[in-house]
């Protein structure tokens, strides 16, 4: 399922305009960004946790010319489901 039919799958359970469910789909991705790049965590009951961490610098290899190559560290989320969200 991408976007557009998670909006228009919501819009059609909540009986809302796409236009709103858009708008409220946006903002809570907005504020799951901004919350998860201030180090904090999200949890959502039902669906389960987004925990952001800090991936270690590491070496690797560039597969085409087998040359070492370092991949700085960065920023990434972890997501553990909810022990119910198959069910």
């Amino acid at each position: 399922m991408n976007k557009a039919e998670l909006v228009k799958s919501i819009a059609k359970e909540l009986k809302i305009k796409k236009l709103r469910t858009k708008q409220v789909i946006d903002a809570f991705i907005k504020t799951t960004s901004t919350t998860l790049s201030q180090g904090e965590k999200v949890v959502l009951g039902g669906l389960g946790s987004f925990t952001p961490y800090k991936r270690k610098a590491r070496l690797s290899r560039n597969p085409k010319t087998g040359k070492a190559v370092e991949v700085p560290q960065k920023k990434a989320v972890k997501f553990k489901q909810s022990e119910t969200l198959l069910k």
